[in-house]
C-alpha cells in the first residue's frame, strides 16, 4: 500500500546467513523496475541470488493468471505439493497469448516504461509541492495519506466527483489514523492528464483543509 521498494540487497545477505530460500512477490513490479521491466531483483542486479519469483498477469500483462519462476528442482516440488496448482485448471489459451503479446511490446518498446516513469515523478513531486503526504513511495503507485476514514472517504468522492478516480484503502489494510487515497500511474497518461488530477486534488485538498 506504500509503493517502497523491498530491499532486496539486505534481504540476500539474510538469506545467505541462514542458509534459506528467497522469494520475491514481483506482481507490481513486472515491466516496471530492472533495465528491461525484468523486476525487482534486477533492478538490484541481483537476479541469480534470488530463488522464486512469483508474479501477476493481471497488471502489466493486462490478462489473468501469474507465474512462478524458479530452478526446475523448485518448480517440480511446486507441481506435487501445491495445492493451489494441484486442484487449478490451465490458463485459456486467449489469456495465454495476451501475455506473450504483452510481454513482446515491453520488450520492444521500452519507451512505454519511460513514459510511465515521466508520469510518476511529475504526480509526485506536483503532490509533494502541494503539500500532501505521499509517505515513502518509490514507485508508480502513490499513497496520498489522509488519516481518518471518514476523512478518506469524503475526499474520494469530492475527486470521483471531479473526475478523478483513485482507490481508498481502509483498515485493516492500513492503520486507523493512516487511510488513504491510493493512486497508480500508467504509461498511457498523458503530462496533460497528470496536470488535470494534480489541480482536481489540490482543489479538494484545501476545501477540506487536508492542505
Amino acid at each position: 500500500m506504500d509503493g517502497f521498494i523491498a530491499d532486496v540487497p539486505g534481504l540476500v545477505r539474510v538469506a545467505d546467513e541462514y542458509g534459506a530460500i528467497l522469494a520475491i512477490d514481483d506482481a507490481h513490479s513486472i515491466g516496471v523496475l530492472g533495465p528491461n521491466g525484468d523486476g525487482t531483483a534486477a533492478h538490484f542486479g541481483l537476479k541469480d541470488e534470488v530463488d522464486i519469483v512469483v508474479g501477476t498477469f493481471s497488471k502489466s500483462f493486462a490478462s489473468v493468471g501469474g507465474f512462478v519462476a524458479a530452478s526446475e528442482q523448485i518448480i517440480h516440488y511446486l507441481r506435487h505439493h501445491s495445492r493451489t496448482f494441484i486442484f487449478s485448471a490451465a490458463l485459456p489459451p486467449a489469456s495465454t497469448a495476451s501475455v506473450h503479446a504483452a510481454l513482446e511490446v515491453m520488450r520492444q518498446e521500452p519507451e512505454r516504461r519511460e513514459n510511465l516513469w515521466n508520469n510518476t515523478e511529475r504526480w509526485l513531486t506536483g503532490l509533494k509541492e502541494l503539500g500532501f503526504d505521499t509517505g515513502e513511495t518509490q514507485t508508480p503507485v502513490v499513497p496520498v495519506i489522509i488519516g481518518e476514514l471518514e476523512d478518506t472517504f469524503l475526499f474520494w468522492r469530492k475527486l470521483f466527483d471531479a473526475g478523478v478516480f483513485t482507490n481508498p484503502v481502509i483498515p485493516p489494510a492500513v492503520p486507523d489514523s493512516q487511510c488513504r487515497l491510493r493512486t497508480s500511474l500508467m504509461a498511457t497518461h498523458t503530462f496533460e492528464q497528470v496536470d488535470f488530477c494534480l489541480e482536481a486534488i489540490e482543489r479538494v485538498g484545501r476545501e477540506l483543509g487536508v492542505i
